[in-house]
């Protein structure tokens, strides 16, 4: 097969997963109608390729390791939770990410900048950093799930370090997806100090 459906993400650490399983299961208390994302599942995505050609790997990791070759590796915590496209109708439920949010956002900017260089389409739509936790099986209660975010979205997880990029293979199956690395990016600059957030300039 030519084409491969493909996308670029950063792995979550096992602990912060184990955080994720934790708010996944205080909501789904709730007794709310969503399908939830299996925790290995759940990736930082950066950008999601679509089908390409298997002749375009290399091009793409060539693009990657441009991108990470002067980035940090980036401190986050996945912290506050929120809905696409909004609570009066919400689809997808994610986790929100703090800290070197600006490093993530940079990076993003090399990177598919990078991406459209190659033919890929240029982003346009702004950034925003999340973790997909659910989707919506049906209509949800807005203020039921309103009142579960702000009770549950302070919770923040144990720091992490986002320091290597990966292009996924996805394959969709019957039972889930199936995802396979093809390609890593390590980020080699100099890491933050700290405890993930950003220290303020002097």
């Amino acid at each position: 097969m030519d084409q491969i459906r493909t996308f670029i993400a950063f792995d979550i650490p096992p602990d912060v997963l184990d955080h994720i399983r934790g708010i996944q299961a205080a909501i789904a208390a709730g007794g709310l109608a969503m399908r939830w994302t299996p925790p290995e599942n759940i990736h930082l995505t950066l950008q999601f390729l679509g089908n390409i050609g298997r002749k375009d790997v290399e091009s793409v990791a060539t693009v990657m390791a441009e991108a990470a070759r002067a980035a940090a590796p980036i401190l986050l915590r996945a912290r506050g939770l929120g809905v696409f496209p909004g609570l009066r109708r919400p689809r997808v439920l994610w986790i929100g990410l703090n800290g070197d949010t600006a490093g993530l956002m940079s990076l993003h900017r090399h990177l598919t900048a990078g991406l459209a260089d190659l033919g890929f389409e240029k982003v346009t739509r702004p950034f925003k950093a999340h973790l997909t936790i659910a989707r919506a099986r049906g209509p949800v209660n807005p203020k039921a799930l309103l009142s579960l975010m702000e009770r549950l979205g302070t919770d923040a997880s144990p720091p992490f370090s986002a320091d290597k990029m990966i292009l996924y293979q996805s394959e969709l199956f019957p039972a889930g997806p199936v995802y396979t690395a093809l390609k890593t990016a390590v980020l080699k600059g100099r890491p933050m100090q700290g405890d993930g957030c950003r220290q303020p300039e002097k």
